[in-house]
């Protein structure tokens, strides 16, 4: 995987015949106590190797747009004007940064119901962001986020409820946990794998070192971890990459074993 140009709020990759973009919609501050040990209780201490922003965790908000020049899916949308606003929601300009038409976007594929990944389909004036959007893809269990600004686009949601092909090189794989209908997409290029896991990793600094520690906010924390523990595994494999929502953005990188747990290679820097 090749990074190919970058920007404020992009970075665009070669992935073989596909092409990938990092979008930036920005960043939350959430306080460490969302961390939770294995018998769900917050962490008594925060290793050294976690940065605060104040007394906060700092978590990077991302989404990602796959095309092979023809097809495309946008996997995950932002907040929009919902939640957190200013520090997020700039998911629109990242697109319009990286030369992406809004009205080339046919499928949307969500990995969960939470604000800061189902929002932007929705721009903040109230007007439907992608007005050519055919499909919205999103694990059987979280449909139930279709409602209020959402409803409009209930008739165009595809529920998903077992693995399945989305189109010639994307997957959806449902990895319950975070929510009920938490799902992760598996593309593959000519040359190799890049795994979009949603929030299987809040705070990448702690968990790939410490994968048993979990997120207040997991719906149910012991299937997050062991969801967490199979997908690390899988991504040490050769040619395979992961894309991650909440990874320093670009938040596209290399996984391999490390100690009792895992290291993170980035290919890019951070942005923004």
């Amino acid at each position: 995987m090749r990074l190919t140009s970058s920007g404020r709020h992009h970075a665009t990759f070669e992935f073989g015949d596909l092409q990938v973009t990092s979008l930036r919609d920005g960043y939350i501050d959430m306080p460490p106590t969302r961390l939770r040990d294995e018998d769900g209780c917050a962490l008594d201490e925060l290793p050294a190797a976690v940065p605060l922003a104040g007394d906060n965790l700092r978590l990077s908000v991302n989404a990602f747009f796959v095309t092979d020049g023809t097809r495309s899916v946008l996997i995950d949308t932002g907040a929009s004007n919902v939640w957190h606003d200013p520090t997020m929601g700039l998911i629109h300009d990242a697109l319009d940064e990286a030369g992406i038409d809004r009205a080339q976007v046919t499928d949307v594929a969500i990995t969960h119901k939470h604000e800061d990944h189902v929002s932007g389909l929705v721009a903040p004036d109230g007007s439907e962001a992608f007005t050519n959007l055919e499909r919205v893809w999103i694990g059987a269990g979280d449909t139930s986020v279709f409602t209020g600004r959402l409803e409009p686009l209930r008739d165009r949601v595809v529920p998903v409820s077992e693995e399945v092909a989305i189109n010639d090189w994307t997957t959806a794989i449902p990895t319950p946990g975070h929510t009920p209908g938490h799902t992760v997409y598996l593309v593959r290029s000519a040359t190799g794998h890049l795994l979009a896991w949603g929030d299987t990793v809040h705070v990448p600094t702690l968990q790939f070192d410490r994968p048993n520690v979990s997120w207040e906010l997991d719906g149910n924390q012991s299937q997050a971890r062991a969801a967490r523990a199979a997908l690390l595994e899988r991504l040490t494999q050769p040619h395979h990459f992961v894309a991650g929502a909440h990874l320093d953005s670009p938040g596209i990188a290399r996984v391999a074993p490390s100690g009792d747990g895992y290291a993170l290679e980035y290919l890019a820097p951070p942005i923004g």
